[in-house]
């Protein structure tokens, strides 16, 4: 009996107590009190990255049975920078792409150049056009605004003191909601387009007051629409100060070049449930849920000033940063987030790219927005 017994231990090593398993970590623990440090450090890191995990599970299981909206950016100034005419593109968005939702600008350098002359003919025709389509609209409003120079602020107000010009600027503002405000097509406001990144664009002011100003300013002029604040792509922070949007918004940046250190691209290595960790936080802290205002579906070049994106020969490069492999997987990155709004970034750049006869791009676009809609 006694044989048969030390023949069945010696057959069964997994029965070994469990405080075997704990003898090198005792070990290294007693070891100093630097293994100290740096075990309580990886336990802390560990239960942390996990934290931050099972909460963005959690933010995209909640969200999962919302309908998936993708949208596009759309300047009609970026599209005559490629030599298109612009309402020709927006209707191959719509027509092509089977684009239903637009994040549109309303810069006040374009639609007030002469100071207290208002001409919104070309923001008119890009809501007539979305109406016609039964779209719908994110406008961006306020001084900073989606692309360079980030802050589109007319040539008559940039002598101004602050005084002056954010006075003006109040008075555009207004001039803007009360034009659009009863559009069909009007979905939402997007106020100063990641207001805080000043390291980026040539504002000449980054004060909370004067945002918080307008975030009422807009909210008294028309409270039926939602109002949002966007947040910059990887600045590690959350908001915590006014305003309190309707919704938050944030850009999701993937593949830049970094012209710091390294002089080569630089693709972030963040997995896609950070930025769900990042809208479950937004929502349990702050009340409120995030969608994504700009989606990465553009090349980012180097920034040496050789390089131009409306450059036939400059392609071999823009490939290097985003070719159509890369743009079909930014696109299931995005959606990956489990925010359920994704306005996608650089839909001009696709189009241009096809009207020169490559249409890899805008090709891929159409193939992954019907694939996402399918989803639905």
């Amino acid at each position: 009996m006694t044989k048969n017994k030390k023949s069945s231990k010696h057959k069964h090593p997994l029965l070994i107590p469990h405080s075997s398993f704990l003898i090198l970590p005792l070990r290294l623990w007693r070891k100093n009190w630097w293994n100290k440090v740096w075990m309580t450090t990886l336990v802390l890191i560990t239960l942390c990255i996990g934290g931050m995990y099972g909460l963005a599970q959690y933010y995209i299981a909640k969200h999962a049975d919302e309908p998936l909206k993708i949208g596009v950016t759309f300047v009609p100034n970026y599209a005559r920078f490629f030599g298109l005419d612009p309402e020709r593109t927006m209707q191959a968005m719509i027509d092509d792409l089977g684009i239903k939702r637009f994040r549109l600008v309303s810069y006040w350098g374009t639609h007030e150049a002469v100071r207290g002359t208002y001409d919104f003919t070309e923001l008119d025709w890009q809501f007539k056009k979305a109406e016609q389509h039964d779209a719908k609209i994110s406008l961006a409003i306020g001084l900073r605004q989606p692309r360079w120079p980030e802050c589109h602020m007319p040539k008559w107000a940039m002598d101004l003191p602050k005084e002056q010009w954010y006075k003006e600027l109040e008075r555009y503002i207004t001039a803007v909601v009360e034009r659009y405000k009863y559009s069909p097509a009007l979905d939402s406001y997007q106020l100063e387009n990641e207001y805080f990144l000043t390291v980026f664009g040539e504002c000449p002011d980054f004060s909370r007051d004067r945002l918080i100003s307008e975030y009422n300013l807009v909210k008294k002029l028309d409270p039926a629409h939602t109002l949002v604040v966007s947040m910059s792509n990887n600045a590690i922070g959350t908001p915590i100060n006014e305003p309190t949007p309707d919704m938050w918004a944030i850009s999701v940046y993937k593949r830049v070049w970094d012209k710091t250190i390294t002089k080569r691209y630089y693709e972030y290595p963040l997995p896609a449930w950070y930025y769900a960790f990042r809208a479950g936080w937004v929502e349990t802290t702050r009340g409120h849920d995030s969608f994504i205002h700009e989606m990465q579906t553009e090349a980012w070049l180097p920034d040496n000033g050789n390089f131009k994106m409306n450059d036939i020969a400059s392609i071999p490069e823009q490939n290097k940063s985003l070719d159509s492999e890369r743009l079909a997987d930014r696109i299931e990155y995005g959606r990956a987030t489990g925010m359920r709004t994704i306005d996608l970034w650089g839909a001009e750049w696709w189009y241009w790219r096809k009207s020169i006869g490559d249409p890899s791009l805008w090709n891929t676009a159409r193939e992954e927005i019907a694939r996402l809609q399918s989803l639905q």
